[in-house]
């Protein structure tokens, strides 16, 4: 699951900066996200200006970043990775060079991707250079534009580029995309399961508009937009850099499916996605909720002293039950806002650990009573267990689980880290086991039907939600036993474990195609590859992963974009570099400052014949190359 943003202001005529608001943008789906982050901004010229690396999008940028991010329009991303690696080379956004200069951010994951790599490897030729299925969109679009074999394209070749995509890519991914010189995109795969939409307001001249495009609806709220507009399932919207807006239907929508944990967990409550307001959503959760409480309570004969929420996302759901049950509600952990989301934390031990760095128990709130705990819902149950016996540490007498979600029993193909059916609590387990193991003295969850009427109905248009971690009916098709077993093989935590240990402590995959795995042999900017140059990538080989630099291909620092003169700052420790040409294991780490010098004149020699403007006018051609991607 993944946070993804795109910023057009429409002054013409007027240099602004996106740089900032795109970085606001970002803070506000910090929660989608919190591995790296990354912006991309398209100046003059046409030229793109990057800044991404790994953590928190305070820890990524800084006054000196932003501001290096020239030009009025952008995109950004905040990743919270389901796929490829954790290496800093796999931050979003994308770039490619060919054709025309396009930069992609893409949250979600695709299912037929051993399918798409073999049409790009052997018939239209691309390098792929990292197991990110997001790579596989942006060089599936690259390749449906150069099918064109137009100097400069308009917005009927990105609509039929774009319809192809829909055709050909299966599974769930909202895209934002820019191109050089002529605007940005959005488009929605043909199920609608990951959320996007856009938004507009006036700019400062009062005249022209400014377009923004995000996840959620809280950042155009945040951002001084209005007219929140969901993009359709199978939709693509266009917006230029001289303001004109298009949108078309370019492939038939399918079943209208969102997926329901963004209601129940992933997005903040002040968003309204789809037509459905998440908070109020959230309290008809807790209001179904309390009704199967108070059943099952009865049943067990147990009388309920209090409801305690677990922080943060129940708080709306559990207030709600305890005014529907008439049980005091209490805040009964406090919280460590620092610490970031356990479920989005990369491996089990990482999880468990920062539980308790996370909540505190209050002992006032638990001592001598029956205590019912209210979560969003309960997946590997790690933090339930811990929790729980906070509680009983803090003098609880008894302990009542409830969760707003149905037992989650099989694995997400679609952007949520749930691969594994083995790590998942409910998995072969009954309630009454479910309970044991994480040591409550009963466990109530939420009925399947009660929680889509929660959320149908505040949008009875949408007929059905994509329920497949509770149910193991894939919307969009194509997920047999042999492709769970694949994932379950390539995404459990042990997996990842000795995938690290095996890679010197950086946890990267090895690629496969259509036929299946194939070894792994180093890359490009990888230890012990060879450079295109024929040096050597020593030079680098105590590198902390987060100093990695993402851009043409994944791992190179040879990034090819256009922020900054050649060496003309360096590395920093706590982030991955931004836009320079050469770094310490390019051809230029070698040269001399005569050299460095000579080279600066040629480019602004280069310059001064002026580059054209447009579509397709990209900086970097030393470094830049066809094979930019990343992982979401």
């Amino acid at each position: 699951m993944c946070g993804i943003i795109a910023l057009l202001l429409g002054e013409l005529g007027v240099h602004q900066a996106a740089g900032p608001e795109l970085y606001e943008g970002l803070g506000l789906l910090q929660h989608r996200g919190q591995d790296a982050c990354g912006i991309v901004t398209c100046g003059p010229k046409g030229r793109f200006y990057q800044m991404k690396g790994n953590g928190m999008v305070r820890d990524v940028f800084d006054p000196s970043a932003i501001g290096s991010l020239v030009g009025s329009m952008g995109i950004g991303h905040a990743r919270y990775p389901t796929a490829g690696t954790s290496l800093a080379s796999e931050a979003q956004p994308f770039y490619v060079n060919s054709p025309y200069g396009i930069v992609l951010s893409h949250n979600g994951n695709l299912i037929n991707t051993p399918h798409l790599r073999y049409y790009l490897d052997h018939y239209a030729h691309r390098h792929i250079n990292t197991d990110s299925d997001s790579e596989l969109l942006l060089n599936i679009l690259a390749d449906n534009l150069q099918k064109t074999g137009k100097f400069r394209i308009d917005q009927d070749d990105i609509f039929r580029a774009v319809g192809e995509l829909l055709r050909h890519c299966h599974g769930a991914y909202a895209c934002t995309a820019m191109l050089a010189g002529f605007g940005i995109m959005a488009f929605r795969d043909p199920n609608g399961i990951r959320p996007l939409g856009y938004g507009r307001r006036r700019s400062s001249n009062g005249k022209d508009w400014d377009y923004a495009i995000a996840s959620e609806s809280v950042v155009i709220d945040a951002l001084g937009f209005s007219d929140w507009t969901d993009v359709q399932p199978g939709e693509c919207i266009i917006i230029t850099t001289k303001g004109a807006i298009s949108k078309r239907q370019v492939v038939p929508k399918r079943t209208f499916a969102p997926d329901i944990f963004e209601y129940v967990y992933f997005a903040r409550p002040d968003s309204v996605m789809d037509g459905i307001s998440v908070y109020s959503a959230r309290m008809a959760m807790g209001e179904a909720l309390a009704a199967e409480i108070q059943r099952r309570v009865k049943l067990a004969n147990l009388e309920v002293d209090v409801v305690i929420p677990v922080p943060d996302t129940s708080r709306v759901a559990a207030l709600q039950a305890a005014q529907t049950m008439g049980v005091p509600y209490r805040e009964g952990f406090c919280k460590n806002r620092y610490v970031g989301r356990t479920f989005i934390m990369p491996g089990q031990s990482m999880r468990r650990k920062n539980v308790r760095r996370k909540l505190n128990a209050m002992t006032q709130e638990f001592a001598g009573k029956t205590v019912l705990l209210v979560d969003d819902s309960i997946v590997r149950g790690t933090t339930s267990k811990e929790i729980i016996q906070m509680a009983r540490d803090a003098g609880a007498k008894k302990v009542i689980m409830a969760s707003c979600a149905p037992p989650i029993r099989y694995p997400n193909v679609y952007g949520i880290d749930m691969p594994s059916r083995q790590e998942l609590v409910a998995y072969d387990r009954t309630e009454e086991e479910i309970a044991a193991y994480i040591g409550a003295d009963l466990i109530v969850f939420q009925t399947l039907d009660a929680l889509i009427e929660s959320c149908r109905q505040f949008n009875p248009a949408i007929e059905t939600f994509d329920c497949s971690v509770f149910t193991g009916e894939y919307i969009t098709g194509g997920v047999d036993e042999e492709y769970l077993n694949h994932i379950h093989s390539l995404r459990e935590d042990s997996a990842k474990a000795k995938k690290k240990s095996q890679n010197g402590g950086k946890a990267t995959a090895p690629e496969h195609g259509a036929e299946g795995w194939r070894s792994q042999t180093p890359l490009a900017g990888e230890k012990g590859a060879r450079q295109p140059n024929g040096h050597s990538n020593g030079a680098n080989e105590d590198e902390e992963e987060g100093q990695s630099c993402s851009g043409p291909m994944n791992g190179a620092d040879a990034i090819g974009l256009y922020n900054e003169p050649l060496l003309s700052r360096r590395h920093s420790p706590s982030r991955a570099s931004g836009g320079q040409v050469g770094l310490s294991n390019s051809f230029y780490a070698g040269i001399s400052e005569m050299d460095i010098n000579e080279t600066a004149e040629t480019v602004a020699a280069s310059e001064d014949l002026g580059v054209s403007e447009g579509a397709n006018a990209v900086a970097g051609g030393a470094g830049a190359s066809a094979n930019s991607g990343a992982a979401k």
